[in-house]
């Protein structure tokens, strides 16, 4: 019988990006034997080092968005703020950190895929969020949320996204909607502080849709 080899493992994995625990796990080797063999293939140029413990298949890092579920492995965290405000086409401006919503303490996260801020939401705020796409990917927050979790955590951190750049808004945004998520946030002060910012906001929006 021949022996498979990492690479093979790898490629079973069916995924981008894995962490070295996956595959001693697939693989039946020891973390040790698994750790040896990945520094060879990133030398070969077959895999690349993301972070502690966690790879990715091919020459090139991987897309930061792909990388998340392996960073936080304990906890779910989502796509929200100015980087959801981006993807929503909300801000024209790429954000050049991932902003990151969890339930885990807040901090930032250097990658070779890139950095990521992740930012504390109480538990009973952690929603308003759907896989990127309908389907596999990430964890998206809806606009409206992405927007709120801005303001929320401003109301903690007033240097945290207390100015924004150029905010564009598509007939589909609500702001009844972000309001509504204003009404769940669970500090009455920072839902005061939030909801005064929205509506400054949206009465800068006015019939321009820039703002």
């Amino acid at each position: 019988m021949v022996k498979k080899t990492l690479i093979s493992y790898i490629t079973g994995l069916g995924q981008p990006v894995f962490s070295a625990r996956e595959l001693a796990a697939v693989s039946g080797r020891s973390p040790s034997v698994v750790s040896q063999g990945l520094a060879y293939l990133a030398g070969q140029g077959l895999v690349v080092k993301v972070a502690h413990g966690v790879w990715a298949a091919g020459a090139q890092a991987p897309s930061p968005y792909a990388v998340i579920g392996h960073i936080l492995p304990r906890q779910r965290a989502y796509v929200s703020f100015t980087s959801a405000l981006h993807l929503h086409g909300i801000i024209e401006q790429i954000p050049q950190v991932v902003t990151l919503a969890s339930v885990a303490h807040g901090g930032e996260i250097k990658t070779a895929a890139g950095r990521f801020a992740v930012h504390h939401l109480a538990s009973s705020f952690f929603s308003g969020f759907d896989w990127s796409g309908g389907g596999a990917g990430f964890l998206l927050a809806e606009p409206e949320k992405a927007l709120v979790d801005c303001l929320y955590v401003s109301a903690f951190r007033k240097r945290q996204f207390s100015h924004f750049p150029e905010l564009r808004f598509s007939k589909a945004f609500r702001f009844k909607k972000a309001c509504a998520w204003i009404d769940a946030i669970p500090s009455r002060k920072a839902a005061v502080y939030a909801r005064r910012r929205l509506e400054l906001i949206e009465n800068l929006v006015g019939s321009d849709p820039g703002v």
